[in-house]
């Protein structure tokens, strides 16, 4: 088990460029970003309800471009034969190669136990067993130095409802955590529509600058730029969001990095929410992900939270379970009053934990098969991605490959990048545009590579009869330097 040193450097691919003009670098870009999405989603919101209170009515007329384009997919699935002109779905990050596997192993016996504590109300932070077997496996696949306690693991109906209860409860209403843009856009739901809590963006350049080894580089130095500027619009700053690996960059960053957020944190007194949910989902045996959990001293252990579930890592995103690690005590027992409001069925309880103990077949059967699947159709988005002449970020770990699409654009803005978005669903294709991941540049996607590769196919094939000719030839930039 790797200790926590520097992994091997991800390469960005020689198809990486720098933007066509100087990138924004405030704050203002991605209100900018904000600001049009909220305009041409209102114009599509149901009219306000007599039914309805004033949040009823903020709930029922909030419109996301991820919740749009799923509540599409849904509604018009592409099957092989049942809906062959049905939506292709490479906007949702969900990993669709690994059902053989998966069905092998849940349909197995000890999966159907039922027990009479199973089919009662159980402890609001999950069963005990569940707990126990999640310490033990994140001790084991986190490389945690010492044994981590089961009674530090709360269990819920997924990390939506982690991050939401989180915020609840180190939060009060209109305070403020901090997150690098671009990021997975559905946190600001997650926070904001219980919690009342806002996302304080602090925005990443798309290009390497002279300061910069690679592009969306985060540094200290832009937490404490985003940090000031909170303070100078009066906002009380609780905490700072971190993926690792990250989504949708697919970025992991390295333990030097991490411990230097870490610190920064500490400086400032704020709490530290870590998202790992893709820990295990990084298919090349050069590059290592180090888990916080493997630092053997926490820079402040009262203020660092990491979260982990099985929607990425296992394929299981239906499945609907997070877990969280933290040893501050006052954090869990807030987190229990909320518990009962996110529990998870006791089946469920038991199956996940029948799946996370059986290291035999995570480590001999599931996990080298599924990231091979996984390289596999990495590779062949990659290779359809150059032969179309698009940039991305080469990156071996997550579901999704970062592109660049600006020279699709008539001109650099954020109306012009949803229309793109918007042609490309017309045409039966899902992808995720980047102002829905509140990216302060227009003309970056994020594809979903973690399908059948016909599906792929199909949809990439749908995609060339789609896309306009290129507007603009980008420049290439600099390789990322190996560590």
């Amino acid at each position: 088990c790797p200790g926590f040193k520097a992994p091997t450097a991800q390469t960005v691919s020689t198809q990486e460029t720098t933007a066509m003009s100087t990138p924004p670098t405030s704050d203002e870009a991605c209100k900018m970003s904000q600001s049009v999405l909220a305009t041409l989603m209102c114009a599509q919101a149901p009219g306000r309800s007599v039914y309805l209170s004033n949040r009823g009515n903020s709930l029922r007329q909030h419109r996301g471009i991820l919740q749009e384009g799923f509540a599409q997919y849904v509604v018009n699935k592409y099957h092989d034969t049942n809906n062959p002109d049905g939506i292709i779905n490479m906007g949702t990050s969900e990993n669709k190669l690994c059902y053989d596997l998966l069905y092998k192993r849940l349909t197995h016996p000890d999966m159907l136990h039922i027990d009479p504590s199973l089919l009662q109300y159980s402890d609001s932070r999950g069963h005990a067993f569940l707990r126990e077997v999640v310490a033990e496996f994140l001790s084991h696949y986190c490389c945690s130095p010492n044994p981590l306690k089961p009674d530090n693991v709360v269990v819920m109906n997924g990390c939506t409802s982690l991050f939401s209860c989180i915020a609840a409860v180190i939060c009060d209403p209109k305070d403020a955590i901090l997150i690098p843009t671009p990021f997975y856009g559905a946190i600001t739901e997650d926070l904001h529509l219980y919690s009342d809590v806002k996302l304080f963006h602090v925005p990443l350049d798309c290009e390497a600058d002279g300061k910069d080894s690679r592009a969306f580089h985060l540094t200290v130095g832009k937490l404490e730029e985003g940090l000031k500027r909170a303070k100078e619009e009066g906002l009380t700053v609780r905490a700072l969001i971190l993926m690792n690996p990250h989504n949708p960059l697919a970025e992991i960053y390295t333990p030097e990095e991490m411990f230097a957020f870490l610190e920064f944190c500490k400086r400032n007194e704020l709490h530290v929410i870590v998202d790992e949910v893709y820990m295990l989902t990084v298919f090349d045996k050069s590059v290592s992900f180090h888990s916080v959990l493997s630092v053997d001293s926490l820079p402040d252990p009262q203020r660092t939270h990491v979260m982990w579930g099985l929607s990425k890592d296992f394929a299981l995103s239906g499945i609907r379970v997070g877990t969280l690690y933290t040893e501050n005590k006052d954090l869990l027992e807030a987190l229990a009053q909320l518990g009962s409001f996110h529990s998870v069925p006791g089946s469920t309880q038991h199956q996940v934990a029948q799946l996370l103990q059986d290291r035999e077949w995570i480590d001999e059967q599931f996990l080298p098969e599924n990231r091979r699947r996984l390289k596999a159709a990495h590779s062949y988005l990659a290779q359809e991605l150059q032969s179309m002449g698009i940039s991305y970020l080469d990156r071996p770990a997550c579901l999704y490959v970062w592109a660049d699409l600006r020279k699709y654009l008539r001109e650099s803005s954020f109306e012009e990048e949803l229309a793109l978005w918007r042609s490309f669903l017309r045409h039966k294709v899902v992808l995720s545009c980047g102002q829905a991941f509140f990216c302060s540049t227009p003309g970056w996607f994020r594809f979903v590579f973690a399908d059948q590769q016909h599906h792929l196919q199909l949809g990439q094939f749908k995609l060339k009869q789609k896309v306009p000719a290129p507007i603009h030839t980008p420049k290439p930039v600099r390789r990322r330097k190996s560590q």
